[in-house]
């Protein structure tokens, strides 16, 4: 049976996991389109894997409604807009902890409320959270709280537009090779953006009638498919190498 394309809001699709994700999505034969903040990076990228590009801040209910307008029937949103960022609580400021969970949390809820009236039956939301979520990080209070408030906030969700016939999942992920993990200051183990945007792209293939809450995605850390160290800049930086 041939397969219908579909119409897909991607956020941060300027760079990393959302642009791959767009990518992946063109490629399937889908209608993309792309949003992020920074208007140049994104029309660039944007042009390079064949999407649409509508700069917009995800915070912003008018920009981001602005989005969906253009947009029109939305079949798929992934939410991989986000922050990595803050600090140790004695040192973070308030507005500095706001604004984490402003870009990771708040925009959860402007992304779902506007991109809602123009989804129907089979639509889709995909939010990317964090193993942080699950194993909060000192020096990362806010992080870790957003990411485990957009958890909660995906599981509620889910449940009130089940009888719409929407799907609602959270791709938890462990370390991804992005320039999100610049300032960590030890090597590990990650996964590369071409994985979790896979993954992503195969939750959005399921039938319609299967509840798949959440996914938490890591890499593995021994054996013949482990991954070479990822060494963060600042790890170099400290001359911290190796595992």
């Amino acid at each position: 049976m041939e397969r219908s394309a579909r119409t897909a809001i991607v956020t941060g699709g300027s760079s990393g996991i959302g642009l791959e994700v767009g990518r992946q999505l063109v490629a399937r034969g889908d209608r993309v389109v792309l949003t992020a903040r920074r208007v140049g990076p994104l029309t660039e990228a944007a042009r390079a894997i064949g999407a649409e590009a509508i700069a917009a801040d995800a915070t912003d209910p008018a920009g981001f409604g602005a989005v969906v307008a253009t947009a029109g029937h939305i079949d798929l949103v992934v939410h991989a807009a986000g922050v990595m960022a803050g600090t140790f609580v004695r040192k973070e400021t308030l507005a500095e902890f706001e604004q984490v969970v402003r870009a990771n949390l708040t925009s959860a809820f402007v992304v779902a409320s506007s991109a809602l009236p123009a989804m129907g039956p089979g639509g889709r939301f995909v939010f990317l959270s964090s193993s942080a979520s699950r194993a909060p990080q000192p020096g990362r209070a806010a992080y870790s709280a957003s990411k485990a408030g957009l958890e909660a906030f995906a599981g509620a969700l889910a449940r009130e537009v089940e009888r719409d016939g929407i799907a609602v999942h959270v791709v938890a992920t462990g370390p991804v090779a992005t320039p999100m993990l610049d300032d960590v200051r030890f090597p590990m183990r990650t996964l590369g953006v071409e994985e979790v945007a896979a993954t992503i792209v195969w939750l959005d293939g399921l039938p319609p009638n299967v509840a798949l809450g959440e996914l938490r995605v890591t890499s593995v850390e021994d054996g013949p498919f482990a991954p070479e160290p990822y060494v963060p800049e600042a790890a170099r930086e400290l001359g911290r190498t190796e595992l």
